[in-house]
């Protein structure tokens, strides 16, 4: 069956050739329900738009794609402007660039990104896909059934999160483990029995992943079991980490003697506010994160953390592209890397 084209969409949503050339090239000139119609023939067609047919056709654009959400964190950033250290401003989307850019060059492709704002655009993900051999997608980026419209014509590779869809390639990290460990280590070597989690959203996979160990931990050194996190937050920035650490300091009763983070940023935030708010670390309170970003090192007291391997999530991507570039009917893979825990000052070692 061959390719669907401009035409087929343009029949199918009843417009005109240029409308459709307009919702993928200048959007906002284009009615919010026509677009909508537009891309949802699209979608149902299985279209992909380019700028070369041909090199579409034959994969032969020598471009590698990348799309993630863009969570900025300003506070990460500022932090990093007072600091020597020249790598202290990457987080961990910056880091899966990194790894990406070192494999895409080493195989002979340039790579081309995408960072969606939450509820991006479709046609920006379009058009991505319509501009290269195959691309990465980070999870809660593109709606699942877009994916799978455009996997029909593009490999495309799915990182961290769940494996929504069967037939592609999926790299996730021990999320589960990595956290389950870090809770036992609080638990058994520092005897911590009073405990708090602040996580994501409930549809943030790897912080509910996270939040999985976590439990796990709890359940095997016989304490209560939380049911949910002690908190959520819905971007996971230093702001929001700092917020929640005060949350967690004005709640009546006890307070806890170890806050976990679902991730390295909101547990540096936390212990800004606990340093302002007096409150030792790790003396009076442990704190912990996840994923290994260098701000963990040099915030005081260094930040005690999962690190997992993000520059070879982002490098394992491009391997798998390349391989399914090269074999298209291979069968899809589906990846776990191990993570590794670091142990600093913020929960009393180092």
């Amino acid at each position: 069956m061959s390719a669907p084209t401009v035409y087929d969409v343009a029949e199918r949503a009843g417009v005109s050739i240029a409308t459709v050339s307009r919702v993928y090239r200048t959007p906002d000139s284009v009615r919010a329900q026509t677009r909508e119609r537009v891309l949802e023939a699209a979608r149902s067609l299985g279209y992909v738009p380019s700028g070369n047919a041909r090199g579409l056709a034959s994969r032969t654009t020598g471009v590698l794609g990348l799309c993630f959400p863009d969570y900025a964190d300003p506070e990460a950033e500022a932090e990093a402007e007072d600091s020597d250290a020249d790598d202290a401003v990457m987080l961990y989307s910056d880091q899966v660039i990194r790894g990406m850019e070192r494999a895409a060059r080493r195989h002979g492709y340039a790579l081309l990104i995408a960072a969606l704002l939450e509820g991006g655009t479709e046609d920006l993900v379009a058009k991505v896909a319509g501009r290269v051999d195959g691309f990465a997608v980070m999870a809660r980026t593109v709606p699942t059934e877009d994916l799978d419209v455009i996997s029909r014509r593009l490999p495309v590779v799915m990182l961290a999160g769940p494996r929504e869809i069967d037939h592609l390639d999926h790299i996730v990290v021990a999320n589960t483990d990595g956290e389950r460990e870090l809770a036992r280590h609080l638990i058994e070597d520092h005897g911590l029995r009073r405990l708090a989690f602040v996580g994501g959203e409930a549809d943030a996979p790897d912080a509910e992943a996270r939040f999985l160990g976590f439990r796990q931990a709890c359940a095997d050194a016989g304490l209560p079991v939380p049911g949910a996190p002690d908190l959520r937050v819905a971007m996971m920035t230093q702001a929001e980490g700092a917020r929640a650490a005060e949350a967690l300091l004005d709640r009546p009763g006890e307070r806890p003697r170890g806050m976990l983070f679902a991730n390295d940023q909101m547990a540096v935030g936390a212990l800004r506010a606990l340093e302002r708010r007096g409150v030792r670390v790790p003396e009076d309170v442990a704190v912990t994160g996840f994923d290994g970003i260098p701000l963990g090192r040099i915030v005081t007291p260094s930040l005690t953390t999962v690190r997992q391997p993000i520059r070879r999530l982002g490098e394992q991507a491009v391997e798998l592209l390349v391989q399914r570039l090269a074999e298209r009917d291979r069968e899809p893979v589906s990846l776990m890397l191990p993570v590794s825990q670091v142990r600093r000052a913020s929960c009393g070692c180092g």
